[in-house]
């Protein structure tokens, strides 16, 4: 799955970084100046945005446009991510 991502992103021209973060961290709002498209590899994430919360489970993707504002509560078994920028 990561795979797949990975290789779509580098088709496209974007390279890819991985994150993981332990259960119940919390990442406060903030914004980017740049399209950020998320894959969930392990565990859980949800993402709160003006439009609603969106949980994100392994092998989903979220696509956040620059600018939008997102603060992130990770789920009960930890997260582990891979995203790309542009």
């Amino acid at each position: 799955m990561n795979d797949d991502f990975e290789a779509e992103m580098a088709a496209s021209g974007r390279t890819t970084s991985r994150w993981s973060n332990e259960p119940g961290y919390r990442y406060s709002e903030h914004t980017h100046p740049y399209r950020k498209t998320l894959c969930c590899l392990e565990g859980s994430i949800v993402f709160h945005t003006p439009d609603g919360d969106v949980t994100l489970e392994a092998g989903e993707r979220l696509v956040l446009q620059p600018g939008t504002p997102h603060a992130a509560s990770v789920g009960p078994d930890g997260v582990r991510c891979a995203e790309a920028h542009g």
